[in-house]
């Protein structure tokens, strides 16, 4: 697919949504992205998947994981398409840990995906979990790179679509000024 037919679907599945929103990462912005939308379809995860997985086709990878809540659907797809083990990550008292009884084995090849990046900051979380075992992370891939390529991983970083959208700090908010009201979308509070 090309960057501007991934634009088309997510338009058609109403990822893309216009107004006020309080991103979890704390920032404000008129156009919030939501994944999910895209995701709830299995034919269209498969495809993004399948664009994902394409991306990294060269590299073994044996275990593919994703931060909760919006990489565990994607990890999932895109470990489908590569034939491997899907995991994810998760906050526990605010800390992002593996539970649930996943385990990565000393030498593992780690694929991470997250269906959108911002800051990167939940990612970051991911990756300084996994930086702590004795795996070798390959990578990281998102269906949309919010930062249009700002945010920096010690990692390759290959996005589907890089987007770059206006945010604020929440004390200097045009939208705020504006007295827009706001929506809290993300799945946690900052």
């Amino acid at each position: 697919m090309t960057q501007e037919e991934i634009r088309e679907l997510l338009v058609e599945t109403d990822v893309i949504q216009e107004g006020h929103f309080v991103l979890s990462s704390g920032r404000h912005a008129d156009i919030y992205m939501q994944c999910a939308k895209v995701l709830q379809y299995p034919k269209h995860a498969s495809t993004l998947a399948a664009e994902i997985a394409a991306k990294w086709e060269e590299e073994e990878i044996d275990v593919v994981i994703g931060p909760a809540l919006g990489g565990v659907v994607l990890s999932y797809a895109v470990a489908e398409k590569l034939g491997v083990r899907s995991i994810f990550s998760e906050r526990k008292n605010g800390e992002m840990k593996i539970r649930r009884g996943f385990e990565l084995k000393p030498g593992e090849k780690v694929l991470v995906v997250e269906d959108v990046v911002t800051t990167g900051g939940s990612v970051k979380e991911v990756l300084a979990v996994l930086e702590d075992l004795d795996v070798e992370i390959i990578g990281l891939s998102s269906i949309v790179d919010r930062s249009n390529g700002k945010v920096k991983f010690n990692y390759d970083f290959k996005a589907l679509l890089p987007v770059d959208i206006k945010s604020y700090k929440a004390g200097h908010c045009e939208l705020c000024k504006k007295e827009i009201p706001i929506t809290r979308p993300g799945s946690k509070e900052k």
